[in-house]
């Protein structure tokens, strides 16, 4: 199975600024949607086995799970952020689809 990324280094720079400056100005609530806008152009550029990748998870999708691990890792003192990271990794894959 062949796969291919086809982005350039200036767009994901200008992702890059766009999902800093949304999480700034916003001190971190458009994290979901920062984390979303990312993935979209990711898959925009990258074709899986062939096939367009295409990211269909959504801000909103992600900002409810992102408060419950958020307050998972404060109460836990830092130690569920562990399992939260590969909660987000495992929910990005799932929302990943090829055309």
């Amino acid at each position: 199975m062949e796969s291919k990324f086809k982005g350039t280094v200036g767009g994901y720079f200008l992702t890059g600024l766009v999902v800093g400056l949304m999480c700034m100005f916003t001190l971190g609530i458009a994290a979901p949607w920062a984390v979303c806008y990312a993935m979209r152009w990711i898959c925009n550029n990258s074709t899986i086995g062939g096939k367009q990748a295409k990211f269909v998870g959504t801000g909103g999708g992600l900002f409810g799970r992102f408060i419950i691990w958020w307050l998972l890792t404060i109460i836990t003192l830092g130690i569920y952020g562990f399992w939260a990271g590969r909660n987000m990794i495992k929910w990005i894959i799932e929302n990943v689809e090829t055309e």
